[in-house]
């Protein structure tokens, strides 16, 4: 691929912000977006920024919070609780003039039941909006229309007494399914897309997209071992649908008549193959790689993930890696950090800003935020209160630490999640000023990241058949090469690569250590317990 040809989304940086997380602007304890504006600054625009590219907000519209903003009651409004249209135009205008770009959450696989849609749907048998969304009778003989079970426990069919019949949720019951088969209701979508380009965004997230549409006829699922009902079917009629290569197409034919738009899936599903079949031209930009979420701090199992969704995507699609976000139940330091937590999320940092492909940054990970121990009494999450103590999405949504003022400075109100109880030690205003911090080694990284042609553009080409304490690989762009050696133990690690390098002479370019000494050496290196380094060719 030649340089001139790579889009700004795949050299971008994406920071994801959870809205509600972020910043409080009028002292409720929760964030809103003349919050977010207030801190702009600190993503890009001033000298003590860090240095991202792009924003990815998650849903901001109208909603009962059955399941935090992913049940919609109105797709081209904003929740009043976060702002208004005006506040929201005025994000946009003061993002752009950073150079950030805006992609905002499309959540089309179902809405609220409180839309007015489902309203009118579930209002008569005959009303024009019956078949916007999924109505059945129970198969005869049976209890339910099929044996389909929902995300979040239970089964996926909700008895409406007013019309008797059935509704169609793959998620919770407060979050009926649209019927994409509707060509009316696609329609109507497909409008929302065009309102949010229509004022300013850059692109768009689609939440579960390859859950549009389900087999016509609804047959039962088969079944297959597993823990939760859900996990006990295959998902054949549920998910995956041929139809949904249509949709995108449609869908991707309004992006390209706004030039510079972008778009990627959430993928629901571990299958790398299938999920590549999204990524076209003609259909999305990128899809998700979620494997990094459940990941175990293994530089081998990392090392086969990557080259998984290297060798499913090919050279026509680009990949992304994600370290954490909002739906995970740890966050990634939590997760690996244990004793070690800043050292871990620096080699963290290091591996997910050097991959080819676009890195998704959660809120927060920079200063390397730790889950916060709630008790199921503290919980707001519906689906949290239903699976703790085994699953519990709160704890990684707490809100952000700015500095060791009350509250961590998100708010002089009651935040709606408490706050980390280490905050006054982990927050952005004290890092700032420590350059030996997790945020100062980040933004050193974004830096380096800008500067070097190798670590946005180039070939991932590993140097190990099968790391075991360490992971070491090559981003390569015609004669420029970035070589990146991670040391995922508590101790010194020394690294073999089992092919030669292109070059002889290396330079030291960042290591996560304060005085390391870290050298190539033949075909062999030497790290300081978790330490990542980043070397260029010289020369």
């Amino acid at each position: 691929m030649e340089k001139d040809a790579f889009l700004w989304w795949q050299e971008a940086v994406f920071y994801h912000i959870y809205l509600r997380s972020f910043m409080d602007s009028n002292d409720d304890g929760l964030g809103d977006i003349c919050g977010l504006i207030s801190r702009l600054d600190y993503l890009k625009g001033s000298p003590d920024s860090l240095g991202i590219d792009a924003i990815w907000l998650s849903p901001f519209h109208p909603s009962p919070d059955n399941d935090f903003g992913y049940d919609v009651a109105d797709y081209c409004d904003i929740d009043p609780r976060f702002g208004t249209l005006t506040d929201f135009d005025h994000l946009i205008h003061e993002a752009h003039k950073r150079d950030i770009r805006i992609m905002i959450d499309l959540v089309f696989n179902h809405s609220s039941n409180q839309h007015p849609w489902f309203k009118e749907s579930r209002s008569s048998k005959d009303n024009p909006k019956r078949d916007w969304y999924i109505w059945r009778d129970a198969r005869l003989g049976k209890r339910w229309p099929n044996n389909w079970e929902s995300i979040f426990g239970g089964k996926a069919w909700e008895w409406n007494k007013a019309t008797q019949q059935f509704f169609y949720h793959m998620f919770l019951k407060e979050q009926p399914d649209l019927n994409w088969r509707n060509k009316k209701a696609q329609e109507e979508l497909m409008q929302t897309v065009r309102f949010w380009l229509d004022r300013g965004v850059d692109g768009f997230r689609l939440d579960v997209f390859n859950l549009w549409f389900k087999h016509q006829d609804l047959p039962d699922n088969p079944p297959r071992i597993g823990l939760r009902g859900y996990d006990r079917q295959h998902h054949i009629y549920d998910i995956d649908q041929p139809e949904m290569v249509e949709a995108l197409a449609g869908f991707r034919n309004i992006l390209n008549s706004y030039p510079g738009s972008v778009s990627i899936g959430e993928f629901l599903g571990n299958k790398p193959k299938i999920a590549a079949l999204y990524c076209s031209e003609q259909q999305l930009h990128m899809v998700f790689n979620f494997d990094f979420t459940g990941c175990p701090w293994n530089p081998k199992v990392f090392q086969e993930n990557i080259l998984e969704w290297e060798l499913a995507l090919g050279d026509f699609c680009w990949p992304c890696y994600v370290l954490s976000n909002h739906d995970g139940p740890r966050r990634h330091v939590s997760r690996y950090g244990k004793r070690h937590p800043d050292q871990v999320a620096k080699v963290a940092a290091t591996m997910l800003l050097t991959l080819r492909g676009t890195p998704f940054l959660y809120y927060g990970e920079e200063i390397g935020m730790l889950n916060v121990p709630l008790r199921r009494g503290q919980l707001v999450d519906p689906v949290s209160r239903r699976y703790y103590p085994f699953h519990s999405r709160d704890q990684g949504r707490t809100p952000m630490q700015w500095d060791a003022t009350q509250h961590a400075g998100f708010s002089t109100g009651n935040p709606w999640l408490p706050i980390h109880p280490k905050y006054e030690s982990r927050n952005v205003k004290s890092q700032l000023s420590d350059p030996h911090s997790v945020l100062s080694f980040y933004r050193s990284l974004l830096q380096l990241r800008r500067e070097c042609d190798a670590l946005r553009q180039g070939q991932f080409v590993p140097l190990q058949s099968s790391p075991k304490l360490g992971l070491a690989y090559l981003r390569s762009e015609g004669d420029n090469h970035a070589l990146v050696a991670l040391n995922f133990k508590g101790k010194p690690i020394r690294i073999q690569f089992d092919c030669a390098l292109p070059h002889d002479s290396w330079k030291l370019a960042i290591s996560s250590h304060t005085n390391s000494d870290a050298g190539i050496h033949g075909k062999e290196m030497l790290l300081k317990p978790f330490e990542a380094v980043i070397f260029f060719s010289d020369g």
